[in-house]
Order: structure tokens, then sequence, then C-alpha cells
């Protein structure tokens, strides 16, 4: 077995050969031909073996005012069947190559719930079925909409690498949405959107943000009732973490009757709505690989202390199908533990990688003196930081004092306290 050290040191290698100069070529820029058109939205999807992928994009594409002026960048991971050559461009899609997620299948004499993997056949591609199953979204495709980069499931680098290369699908849209690939929208969302943001007092550096409600079973349902949005002012550490770091979460909801959207600390990852100067001031970070966690409040800090103020938007047009882990659903780390052979590798990669979005939240236990006594790859961990940190218009301190956090240099970890200015909808 590869050691996750070693694992690591083998991405950097090529990181370095290939991704980085790609990134100091198109920073900033699309790699597509720029198009001037007023208003348009950049719908960016990182699909994990999405069975909704296709749904998902017609929903946004129906519901859409001007869908015309939508346009999607997908990064579509799937299991595609049995890669046979060593650069995965011949796949045996025969039979049953593919595995499903673990399924809950009884209860052991514990009472424990029982789990397995089963055969599967290959992935549906959302993007085909988007593109041919129906006449009324096949113009899109041939409009040149839709742009995809497709991965093979097993080559999957996390949510947060995958994030990375949609963003890099980008085409000179005005505004850059990026969200989960299995929602439903409401009706006129992506015009509504572009009203509440400009509602911001702040704009056009302003981010509106939200964990969107959820929906479970079937998506047949495809227009979001609309609701009063809440706003994200809370944090928290879970100790059963396997590698903890702050997370995010919800505080109290509009009442309805609020002039205009109010200020939040955090951005999540799975929703968030901007102007695409976005990705010019707060470039994605492409050396995240496997990371799961601590993506949303890197992205949130490098955010603030650039500029741009965090908003919770005043309505839900969107919603989001949480998934319990009874549906079997695949995950992008069971890939990782089943091409390595280890049930816990994603685990300790990830406890090494950690380390770059600790090291820039500044944890003490991440600091670059304390990661040399561990025998980390610190010239990797940190590579090319000053592209992929903080911003230079408002401090760190300035950050933490703002969103009511606090580095505790006992326990090494961050503590979030209740955030009034942010429940009560104080901040414009």
């Amino acid at each position: 077995h590869n050691e996750p050290k070693e694992v690591l040191e083998n991405y950097f290698t090529v990181a370095e050969e290939h991704l980085r100069p790609f990134e100091q070529k198109y920073k900033g820029k699309s790699i597509f031909p720029i198009h001037e058109e007023e208003e348009s939205v950049f719908l960016s999807l990182a699909a994990y073996r999405e069975h909704l992928l296709s749904d998902t994009m017609q929903y946004a594409f129906r519901q859409a005012k001007h869908p015309e002026k939508l346009y999607v960048g997908a990064v579509v991971q799937n299991c595609f069947g049995k890669v046979i050559d060593d650069e995965g461009r011949v796949v045996d899609a025969s039979g049953k190559p593919c595995k499903t997620g673990l399924e809950v299948v009884g209860k052991n004499a514990a009472g424990r719930d029982q789990t397995k993997l089963s055969d599967a056949p290959p992935d549906k591609n959302g993007i085909e079925a988007f593109c041919n199953e129906n006449d009324e979204f096949r113009q899109y495709c041939e409009n040149g909409q839709i742009r995809v980069l497709y991965v093979h499931s097993s080559e999957s680098l996390g949510p947060a690498v995958a994030r990375y290369y949609a963003s890099k699908l980008w085409g000179g849209e005005t505004y850059f949405m990026q969200c989960d690939s299995h929602l439903q929208f409401a009706q006129d969302w992506d015009a509504k959107y572009i009203a509440e943001i400009k509602a911001t007092s702040n704009y056009p550096k302003s981010v509106l943000s939200s964990y969107p409600p959820g929906f479970s079973g079937h998506m047949a349902q495809a227009t979001v009732h609309e609701t009063p949005g809440s706003r994200l002012c809370y944090c928290e550490t879970l100790e059963n973490d396997p590698n903890p770091i702050v997370r995010i979460n919800s505080g109290s909801g509009y009442k309805g009757d609020e002039p205009r959207p109010t200020q939040i600390p955090f951005i999540a990852a799975g929703f968030f709505f901007a102007r695409a100067e976005f990705l010019t001031d707060v470039p994605f970070d492409p050396y995240l690989p496997w990371c799961f966690m601590g993506e949303e409040i890197a992205l949130s800090i490098r955010a603030w202390t650039s500029g741009w103020d965090i908003y919770a938007p005043r309505v839900n047009l969107i919603a989001h199908q949480y998934r319990p882990g009874r549906l079997g659903l695949p995950k992008f780390w069971e890939s990782v533990n089943q091409f390595w052979h280890r049930p816990i590798m994603n685990n300790l990669v990830q406890h090494i990688m950690i380390n770059r979005l600790k090291h820039m939240v500044r944890y003490p236990d991440a600091s670059i003196e304390k990661m040399k006594s561990e025998g980390l790859p610190v010239d990797k961990i940190v590579m090319d930081m000053d592209q992929y940190g903080m911003g230079t218009e408002r401090t760190y301190d300035e950050y933490f004092e703002y969103a009511h956090m606090k580095m505790n240099p006992k326990t090494q970890r961050i503590d979030c306290s209740s955030n009034q200015w942010c429940n009560q909808g104080l901040k414009d």
C-alpha cells in the first residue's frame, strides 16, 4: 500500500508540473472565448456519481426567467465502467463493473445497522441525458451553454478540487453561482437572485449564501415553494470528526418584512451567488485534494478579508436533497478507500491536507514548526499559499471579531460564541 505522505508527494509532483503552469496562465481569465452577455449566470456543478444531475439541470433551465443567459459548468465524476488502459480512455461498461455506496441491509445482534457494497452498472451520464432525452433542452447544448469535464470516480480528488475545476469552466458570465447537483429551483430563480444581490448594501462586492431547505425522496416536484431564508450565524467543532475543524451552521431566519438582505459571517460551499469578479479576488484553491471539511471557513475568511460582504438571501429559491446513508448512494471517500484498498485511506490523506486550511486559519497545531516536527511535507502543504490565502482589504483579527470566533490556545481549536448582530439582522 502507498502511504498517505507518498500519495500526496506524488499528487504535488504532478500538480507542480501541470496544474501550476495552467493556473499561472489562466488565473483570473477564462479558458473560453469571453462573451459579454449582460446579466448572464454561470452555474458551477461538481457532481460525484450524481443520478439527479440531469434533473437538476432541467429544473434550472425550465424555471429560469432567462434560460438563454444560463450557462453550466459541470465536473462529472462517474463510474463509467472498468478502466482497461493506464490513461483511462478505454473502458469496459459491460455487466456491473461499478459499486453502490454503503447500503443498510439489516441489523446485527447489537441492533446496529449492517451495511454492504453491491455490484452496479455504470452510472447514468447526466449530461448526455440532459442533451439527448428531451428536445426542450437540446438547444442549450447545441448553443454551447453546457461545458463539462469528465473524471473517473476512482480519480476523484474530493469536492474542493472538483469545484476548482468547475470554476475553470466559467466563460465570462456576469454572475457565478456554485451549488450542489441535486436541487430544485423556484420560478424565475435567476432573476430573483440577481435582484436580491443588487439589493445588498455592498453590491457589487456581495455574496449571497445559505443552507437551502431540504426535500426527500424523488424530484417529482420541480418548483420550489418560496419560504423565508435563514442566516448562517453559528459555528462549532464536532469532537467526533476524524479531522476536527470548525464547521458553520444556521442561525435565525428572516421574518419576511425585511427591507434588504442582512449580513452573515459565513459562506456555504453548497450554495453561493456572486458577481464573477469573485473568481479573480478569491480564486479557487487547486491544492486541496481529498479535503471535505474546512472548505467553508476558508472560503468565508478569504472572501471577507478580500472586501466581499456576505449576505443571507431573504427567500429560499432552491431546495436541496439531503441524503440519509441508508439510500446507498456512493460517496467520494468510499472510492478513495476502495482504490487504495484501505478502509480509512481518505481520512489518512485528509488528516495531512487539512493542515493547509488550518494553517491559513492559524490553528496552532498547523504552524510551520509543528508540521515540520511531525515530518509533514510542509513545502507542499503551503504551496502558493500567498495566492490562495487571505485577502488584504481587512485583517484576520477583524474577521474573528466580526464572526464571534476566538482561537482557544488550550484546546487549539476555535471557540464560537452567540452572534446577536447576525441572528437579529443588525448589519446591512
